[in-house]
């Protein structure tokens, strides 16, 4: 007997379908299929629509948000994780590469949102950690990572519309579990091939030994050329093109960030070797990082935590999975980035946004006749 579908593999909590709707994919997912199934992760959202109409730098119309990602529990988010991140095209922003290069390692929530708002997101989380846990910065300092991609041609981004209680609203509700996708948080003026774009999430469980681990991955999505677009090995780009009359967005200011996460035991070269497979999962979809596309990873273990709490003056021991057994974590990395990505675009609506600017969301009609088929 077929067993029933995961019905949190099938849509978000507010009931918008995602991928697996529609499509087939490789690999077992996690639970919410999402990168909240690698324990303690959670992911919070500030969503801000407002107006309508002509752009009037400063009111509006706002198409915008932040996203939040907490590595760790509340309590524990002054424990680093280690880490690498890789550049596949630097025409973007993530801040805190240089320490995560250098030691291996970051601490603190991680921020997603447009590219003008990146810094105020940053300065948020410090002063929101400062709050919640003042010991963490008592005599120390901290480097958040915070990262942007481009919402101009559906928001107001020079109206500088993100602000501190955005960002402390985003921490604060970051849950784990289920999680909204589409255009939600930073996603939420982003476009990825001429369709809505905006914030997808997949996970995947991977047998090593006795144990199963868990990759998550997170992506703002707002990169691509129609023409290169793929679903599942199908080029569907010049299909599609008709359904875009009345859309104009433009490709040249498209960007990917995505976030993976696992659980698993890793040193910081190999979560950098996690990155470096994310251009794989972009590939599948047509992504071929572009002059103008940010396309910037950060890969982190939420593992070890005893070795990055060791104190000053002992020796750490920290557990890895060797590098031969590193293969089914590549293809996690890459299937959940894939999923992610059509997760963001079919968990999506119709947008216009500044000056009438219209961008439509993939037709699920399109998607039930050309792709429909049950698990």
């Amino acid at each position: 007997m077929t067993p029933p579908r995961n019905q949190h593999h099938l849509a978000t909590p507010s009931g918008r379908p995602r991928a697996r709707a529609f499509l087939a994919f490789d690999g077992e997912p996690g639970p919410c299929n999402a990168i909240t199934d690698v324990a303690g992760v959670s992911v919070g959202y500030t969503t801000l629509v407002e107006g309508d109409g002509a752009l009037v730098v400063g009111k509006g119309p706002i198409r915008t948000g932040v996203t939040a990602i907490l590595p760790r529990p509340r309590d524990d988010l002054a424990t680093p994780c280690f880490a690498g991140i890789f550049s596949q095209n630097g025409n973007g922003e993530l801040t805190g590469t240089h320490i995560v290069e250098e030691t291996g390692a970051f601490d603190f929530p991680i921020t997603i949102t447009n590219t003008h708002s990146c810094g105020v997101t940053r300065d948020a989380t410090l002063r929101w950690m400062h709050k919640v846990l003042p010991g963490a910065l008592e005599g120390a300092w901290g480097l958040p990572v915070a990262a942007e991609t481009y919402d101009g041609f559906l928001n107001d981004i020079n109206g500088h519309h993100v602000t501190d209680a955005h960002v402390f609203a985003a921490l604060e509700k970051a849950s784990t579990g289920r999680i909204e996708e589409g255009s939600v948080g930073g996603g939420t003026g982003m476009i990825a091939f001429g369709f809505k774009g905006g914030s997808g999430t997949a996970s995947r469980r991977v047998r090593h030994g006795a144990t199963d681990w868990t990759v998550g991955v997170f992506v703002q999505a707002n990169f691509g050329d129609l023409k290169n677009f793929s679903m599942r090995g199908r080029h569907v780009g010049e299909d599609l093109r008709p359904l875009l009359v009345e859309a104009k967005a433009s490709i040249e200011k498209g960007s990917i960030i995505a976030i993976v996460a696992t659980d698993a035991p890793f040193l910081p070269h190999q979560m950098k070797r996690l990155a470096r497979r994310v251009p794989l999962g972009i590939a599948l979809t047509g992504g071929f990082g572009y002059h103008s596309s940010g396309d910037i990873f950060l890969a982190f273990s939420t593992a070890n935590r005893p070795a990055l709490t060791a104190a000053k003056g002992s020796v750490a021991q920290a557990d890895f999975i060797p590098d031969a057994a590193i293969d089914p974590f590549f293809d996690a990395v890459v299937q959940s980035v894939e999923e992610a990505i059509l997760n963001a675009m079919i968990a999506n609506e119709d947008m216009r946004g500044r000056d009438g600017h219209f961008v439509p969301a993939l037709p699920k009609a399109w998607l039930t006749r050309e792709f429909f088929r049950p698990e």
